[in-house]
């Protein structure tokens, strides 16, 4: 409002904005949108690269442990190669010391028989018919032959008469009339052997039937 010459006021309006004013107003809110986008889509490319980032340390670490695994299972491979190669050794060198163990127990087995053999050599080619005196170098020898049983652990199998028959160690000839109880040893035919528990050859026996046994 304005006076006049007057003195009269005047109510005077105020020029409104120009459409240029307007369209500029308009035009700024949308940079600003797209400012704010463009800040957005920077900040996601960020934490896009730092999340590919991380991805591929993972990755080139993962790598690292696969060649480190790979270069552990390698050696594992080979260690486990020289182990059966030293194991395959130590079954060659047993086998053969065992064979030689055994070989020098032949050796000498047969070295002490030698003995044993000549003395029974001698009593056949003693010329005397004294029957007492060969009698004596027979039964020297067999105690001889006997010693060596003894020093190699070879025990006599003669069960006596009466006793159970076992299956492992005594071989049944024959059941005979008998006054021992029946089903057991009536006689031995020809003694067994045995070795550290192993029997070498069972013993021949005949076995009772019991018959004696009940006529009593």
């Amino acid at each position: 409002m304005t006076d006049d010459a007057d003195g009269v006021e005047v109510d005077v309006e105020e020029p409104a904005a120009s459409d240029a004013e307007a369209g500029a107003d308009e035009a700024a809110e949308p940079d600003a949108v797209g400012e704010s986008l463009a800040e957005r889509v920077a900040e996601y490319d960020e934490d896009l690269a730092e999340e590919v980032a991380d991805v591929v340390s993972d990755r080139n670490e993962l790598a690292e442990d696969v060649e480190d695994l790979e270069a552990e299972v390698e050696d594992l491979e080979e260690r486990l190669q020289r182990v059966q190669a030293d194991f395959q050794n130590y079954k060659k060198r047993a086998k053969r010391k065992q064979e030689e163990t055994e070989e020098r127990a032949t050796e000498d087995l047969v070295t002490r028989l030698l003995d044993v053999r000549d003395n029974l050599t001698r009593a056949l080619a003693e010329e005397s018919n004294d029957a007492d005196s060969l009698r004596e170098g027979v039964e020297m020898t067999k105690r001889e032959l006997d010693r060596v049983f003894e020093d190699e652990g070879v025990e006599e199998i003669a069960p006596e008469p009466g006793t159970e028959t076992d299956p492992h160690r005594h071989e049944v000839m024959l059941e005979v009339s008998s006054d021992e109880p029946e089903g057991t040893v009536a006689e031995v035919y020809r003694p067994g052997y045995e070795m550290g528990g192993k029997v070498l050859r069972a013993a021949q026996v005949t076995v009772s039937d019991g018959s004696g046994a009940d006529d009593e």
